[in-house]
């Protein structure tokens, strides 16, 4: 007992001595260094501990997260900590080299601690701390952030990456990968003998290529002691561009929505009776509870309404069977009946919860949005399309990016606003600086711009439209070429938010982009024939029949068409779908 009091109490010790707090200015009583953060900063009070603490509000589009990278030792324990307050508050570690953690709190009326632990790598001696809180909510605070555990040093360069090869290869992009560098925190890719890249992992897409061109590239490992000698090299030769990217969609895609929920004058159309020029499907549609529930259902037609409806386990092997053919099935939010509003957080998370069922009941590719009617309005004084204020706005880019995240890149994101939420906006933006203006007008654009980097397609409905300005300042109506070439034009441009020139909305990539049609005059006010159809595809792609509007650019690329619906297509003996076909082949 006497010898084992001392050698416990010596060890014990020498495990505390060997910790130590890795985090630099945890209690910000030094101002916001080392932390990056993207809206954050050092206030007096509320505090913690000392005499500041950090204080930091997200956005619409922003979580306000403050990070720092800190040196640890490999195959060690950490204790991360800190105290926070407020709503829907993060800390977390990342690059760990094992499990990354991440701990939060869902209201925190006072000063709450948070913790969690990890165990390093083998290879690594860095790890990323950060907190951060969530899109649209208030300002949260954090204080007294600690990173306990053995210190880390680094000596010497890492050893030189081995297993260079590459992935997936597109007509833009090449994907690589190798083997762990022993020592490494980081990597360095290099394109034709020229550093393009720095990765934290172990591997890379090289983006920003050529079509049809050989490149050759290596990796270099990273510490904080220096740089390794280059890797072996590989090359790659990159094709023809013949794809629409990361959502493997085709160059040039029709889309159509299918009368999943309800029977009109159209008839039901069973999912396998869709044709296969349909790249993607909007089922229309998921409607919610009420207005503001943000709690969304999809009741498939009932037999009593649709005789020929399908079961709903042939419903779903006939989705696989679509998405086995390399066609896109997805759930389309609201349209003419489904009001959205979801002006509470509540709202939001109850909407993210049940589109996130529906599509993992059916097995769905993501999430089309189709808020008509007054599902989108602007508050007064919310004037800024890339600043947005207003709940039912913040709360919806939100909950659309919340589900990108959960879903990840191949997530199909489209949206179908119609003309007087998007192009209107060129005049008027909401209720205008002065009031007395539709505060619905271009309501989409700040969920538009928001999401640009997410988005897969905008689809604007070129139809049950008034008469819209273009950029050549006339106004154009619905009924021929001339009205789909300046609405498009417009999306393709860019153009001056309630014509103020210092506040334009981006162009959108032109792969981005399909044009909106009714299928027949039956499907709704603004059908055109065949011919007009050709002229808006030969004005926008070829700058060729393009009557008397002056086109800004001409974009090959465009994706396509849309249309409402399959069904009403189907009905006019699949019209619009042969002239899709005969000009896209």
């Amino acid at each position: 007992m006497a010898l084992a009091v001392p050698g416990s109490a010596a060890l014990s010790s020498a495990a505390r001595a060997a910790d130590a707090d890795a985090a630099v200015n945890g209690g910000f009583e030094s101002g916001l260094s080392p932390w990056t953060c993207t809206a954050g900063t050092t206030v007096t009070s509320p505090v913690h501990g000392g005499a500041s603490a950090l204080r930091a509000t997200p956005e619409g589009s922003d979580n306000a997260q403050c990070a720092q990278t800190v040196n640890v030792r490999p195959n060690s324990q950490y204790t991360l900590a800190g105290y926070v307050r407020g709503s829907y508050v993060y800390l977390g570690a990342s690059g760990t080299g094992t499990a990354d953690v991440s701990t939060w709190t869902q209201s925190a009326p006072d000063w709450q601690k948070l913790a969690t632990t990890f165990t390093t790598g083998a290879n690594t001696t860095k790890v990323t701390i950060y907190t951060h809180g969530w899109y649209g909510t208030g300002a949260y605070y954090a204080d007294d952030i600690s990173l306990t555990g053995p210190g880390g040093t680094t000596t010497q360069p890492p050893t030189v990456p081995t297993g260079l090869r590459t992935g997936t290869v597109t007509a833009t992009s090449v994907a690589l990968s190798w083997t762990p560098a022993s020592g490494a925190t980081g990597y360095s890719v290099y394109r034709d003998g020229v550093k393009v890249q720095s990765v934290s992992g172990t591997s890379a897409t090289v983006s920003g290529l050529s079509p049809s061109t050989a490149y050759a590239f290596q990796v270099t490992a990273t510490n904080d002691a220096g740089e390794s000698a280059r890797s072996a090299t590989v090359t790659a030769t990159t094709p023809a561009r013949s794809d629409g990217g990361g959502t493997e969609l085709p160059a040039h895609a029709l889309v159509g929505y299918l009368h999943a929920s309800f029977a009109n004058g159209s008839g039901y159309t069973r999912m396998a009776d869709v044709p296969d020029s349909w790249d993607v499907i909007d089922l229309a549609f998921g409607e919610p509870t009420s207005v503001t529930s943000g709690d969304i259902r999809f009741n498939r037609c009932p037999v009593s309404e649709c005789p020929g409806v399908e079961s709903d386990a042939d419903f779903k092997a006939a989705i696989k069977a679509k998405q086995a053919a390399g066609k896109k099935v997805l759930i389309s939010i609201g349209g003419q009946n489904g009001q959205v509003q979801l002006a509470t957080t509540a709202a939001r998370d109850a909407f993210v919860s049940s589109v996130s069922k529906i599509i993992d009941q059916y097995g769905l590719d993501g999430l089309d949005i189709d808020f008509e009617g007054h599902s989108l309005s602007l508050n007064t004084g919310d004037t800024d399309f890339k600043n947005p204020t207003t709940p039912v706005i913040v709360n919806l880019i939100s909950a659309l990016k919340t589900l990108k995240a959960k879903y990840g890149t191949k997530f199909v994101l489209t949206m179908a606003p119609e003309t007087f939420f998007v192009q209107n906006g060129y005049q008027f933006y909401g209720s205008g600086k002065w009031g007395g203006q539709d505060p619905r007008c271009g309501a989409y654009l700040p969920v538009i711009h928001a999401l640009r980097d997410d988005l897969t397609l905008l689809h604007v409905q070129d139809y049950n439209s008034g008469p819209i300005m273009g950029l050549d300042n006339q106004y154009h109506s619905m009924g021929g070429a001339d009205f789909h070439i300046a609405m498009t034009d417009m999306l393709l441009t860019g153009f001056p938010v309630a014509g103020d020139a210092g506040n334009v909305f981006p162009p959108l990539r032109p792969d981005q982009v399909a044009i909106g049609m009714p299928a027949s005059v039956n499907a709704g006010n603004g059908y055109v024939a065949p011919a007009e159809v050709t002229k808006t595809l030969d004005c926008l792609t070829k700058r060729t029949n393009c009557g008397s509007y002056p086109t800004h650019g001409t974009w090959p690329a465009l994706r396509g068409l849309m249309t409402w619906s399959v069904n009403w297509d189907r009905f006019a003996g699949w019209e619009f779908q042969r002239t899709f076909d005969s000009y896209f082949g």
